[in-house]
């Protein structure tokens, strides 16, 4: 929509419309699916899209002739991350907390559906994982079936929350996923009421992860982190890992709260 004073930008409007599409459409798309998706012609879609593949924000396959976000975009998204306030201030804190526990330490924030990792940790004193699933800043993964996608999907408004159930697909990624709309209900009011989330073998086997949620100022949780560990070097029980990891774990989520400004009520 035009502002008053003039000043937008209805080309600069209908690239970025189809650029979104592919965060929430894509990740690989044909000119017929975008001319549908942003309601342009078919000749005036592809001359916007021609454009865009020539500056390197799309990327064709010269085999489907489809298209897929190109590397200008990923160089854009990683800018964006390390520009976020929360990283620079959890960076410190999650690295003390990998190194006090062993455990790769994470951060990630609510795309949609899934979460984007936007700081990880290893830590200093250990090899780590012996199995991560090669996650890095960026990553993507599905919210339902990791711990941190549980923090963050269990304190969404539940208006806000409804139709990102709607659009997830609750495929089997590990032997324990859950695959039923109402468990996972279910499970992200247990998150509420203990204030952190627990993956067990959810999203991968042998995987285990136990997550908290990030608040900022206002009280809101606008991202969680977690520390995660494997079969292969941690043998014990769920209970035992709970018991272990999740006080350093809600210090440290604790700690980045209050240096984003958050004072819960005495």
């Amino acid at each position: 929509m035009a502002d008053a004073s003039g000043s937008f930008s209805q080309s600069l409007e209908r690239g970025l419309r189809i650029l979104t599409e592919f965060a929430e459409n894509g990740p690989v798309l044909g000119i017929a699916e975008l001319s549908r998706a942003v309601d342009l012609n078919r000749s005036t879609t592809h001359r916007y899209v021609a454009t865009l593949t020539a500056l390197g924000f799309l990327q064709q396959d010269p085999d489907t002739r489809k298209y897929s976000l190109g590397p200008r975009v990923v160089d854009l998204g990683f800018a964006a991350i390390s520009s976020m306030e929360i990283t620079g201030v959890a960076a410190g804190y999650l690295q003390v907390l990998s190194d006090e526990t062993g455990c790769a330490a994470s951060m990630a924030v609510l795309d949609g559906a899934d979460i984007v990792y936007v700081e990880r940790r290893r830590s200093r004193r250990t090899a780590g994982l012996a199995v991560d699933l090669n996650l890095h800043v960026g990553s993507r993964l599905p919210a339902y079936c990791t711990s941190m996608g549980k923090v963050l999907l269990a304190y969404r408004d539940p208006v806000a929350l409804r139709p990102l159930l709607d659009r997830m697909d609750l495929a089997r990624r590990g032997p324990k996923t859950i695959t039923v709309r109402e468990q996972l209900v279910t499970a992200l009011a247990k998150v509420r009421q203990a204030g952190v989330a627990v993956n067990d073998e959810e999203l991968a086997p042998g995987l285990r992860s136990i997550a908290a949620p990030v608040r900022d100022r206002s009280g809101q949780v606008v991202a969680a982190i977690n520390v995660a560990v494997h079969l292969t070097t941690w043998t014990t029980s769920v209970e035992s890992v709970i018991s272990r990891l999740s006080g350093p774990l809600l210090r440290c989520a604790a700690d980045i709260s209050h240096q984003l400004g958050y004072r819960p009520r005495s």
